[in-house]
């Protein structure tokens, strides 16, 4: 999968990269690698998520087939 990184130099020195295609997904750093490595841990976490445990007895998720 390739994914679009624009990167822009800051006026104030540095850079600072965006990914277009994840809104809030941007990140700033003095150097190229600290921006990348930024960058990555900035990606990773717009595409993580968090599912809570099952519980038992609990409510079916939508679009289940039980019930109907």
């Amino acid at each position: 999968m390739r994914i679009k990184i624009v990167l822009h130099e800051s006026e104030q020195g540095g850079c600072w990269a965006e990914v277009p295609a994840i809104p809030g997904c941007a990140t700033q750093d003095d150097s190229m690698d600290g921006l990348l490595q930024n960058l990555g841990v900035q990606f990773e976490g717009c595409l993580s998520i968090e599912v809570a445990p099952h519980e038992p007895g609990g409510v079916c998720p939508v679009g289940s087939s039980r019930g109907s």
